[in-house]
């Protein structure tokens, strides 16, 4: 007798992105895999998105449950309110700017049947050129993410990001984490790392909180996994290069958020290992705020006014970890590890 057909719920958190639905909700409906349902946690937009997923989960017939929430609780908090509404044992998160091709989750959901210690898997991410939902053109195709690997300074970059597909990442291989924008977790992993019962740190709001949920993996003994085969597109909107354009709140985020993820994960023998690098951009961090973007000073009030809270989490984090540290820095000199 063969196994029943594995659940997957698509979590899909929005803030104003009703354009965008109708033709994510298509990808998803195109997928090989059955069964799969939808959750949409609308952040408060004010362009209708809730009511834009539904119309979208009707059209495409897709068993979609969609959550308009009063108050923009950011990535973080919108992923969280949708894990709440499914017991799916795996679970796809997705933006709404994304485009996976039909086998994606098949795909991914094959590796992890195979992993038993894999937490996720993502693919190949395609940079989008424009708003539609497909490329301009089809060469050459332009790199968006192939996973996420780490630096000395503490950056957390996507594999690839902005570079030619010339057939680079080819291989399926371990990796240190994964983007929000197209990834399949394991249920059983992400409630294993959760802490006081939150999977993604709402402290995060937006931005960073993807690395900071792959270090809780890596510190419990799960594991990350690039498959090549699961391709999707995708339209990002965040550059490092766009930073100059982004709104205030983004660069607050971003910029609070580099230090609280150390704050929560750095050790004392990373420290050294990564001092003068993460001293020297630091330095630069703060001479342009100074300089240029004088509102995102803000970021470092907050994390002064809540060094207690943070320092309490820390510790919460600190006290589960099973794997020893020194395990983990080698993701600061290699970008991924083979199967």
């Amino acid at each position: 007798m063969s196994a029943p057909p594995t659940p997957v719920a698509v979590l899909i958190v929005t803030y104003n992105c009703a354009t965008d639905l109708d033709g994510c909700f298509a990808t998803i409906a195109s997928q090989d895999h059955r069964p799969l349902t939808v959750v949409v946690v609308d952040c408060a937009s004010h362009d209708h998105s809730a009511e834009a997923a539904r119309q979208a989960g009707a059209a495409h017939q897709l068993a979609t449950t969609v959550l308009p929430l009063s108050e923009n609780l950011g990535f973080a908090g919108g992923m969280n309110e949708a894990l709440a509404r499914t017991d799916a044992p795996f679970v796809l998160s997705l933006n709404a700017d994304a485009r996976p091709r039909p086998d994606f989750v098949s795909a991914l959901l094959d590796q992890l049947r195979r992993r038993p210690r894999a937490a996720a898997a993502t693919g190949k991410l395609i940079r989008l050129d424009g708003p539609a939902g497909t490329r301009k053109n089809e060469a050459p195709p332009i790199l968006d993410a192939c996973g996420m690997r780490l630096t000395l300074t503490w950056r957390h970059l996507d594999r690839g990001s902005g570079e030619v597909d010339r057939g680079q990442y080819t291989q399926a291989e371990r990796v240190f984490g994964a983007t929000g924008a197209a990834t399949l977790f394991r249920r059983q992993a992400l409630d294993d790392v959760a802490i006081e019962g939150e999977i993604f740190d709402r402290a995060f709001h937006s931005f960073r909180e993807d690395a900071e949920l792959a270090f809780r993996f890596a510190e419990r003994g799960w594991e990350v996994i690039y498959e090549p085969r699961a391709v999707a597109l995708h339209r990002r909107a965040n550059l490092p290069s766009r930073r100059r354009d982004m709104p205030a709140e983004v660069n607050f985020h971003s910029l609070k958020n580099r230090y609280l993820l150390r704050a929560y994960h750095q050790t004392a023998a990373n420290f050294f290992l990564t001092l003068l690098p993460t001293l020297w951009r630091d330095k630069i961090a703060l001479l342009y705020v100074l300089l240029a973007e004088r509102s995102s000073l803000a970021a470092y009030r907050w994390l002064w006014r809540n060094r207690r809270a943070i320092a309490h989490h820390r510790r919460l984090i600190q006290a589960r970890r099973t794997r020893p540290a020194r395990e983990l820095d080698h993701w600061f000199r290699r970008d991924s590890q083979p199967l």
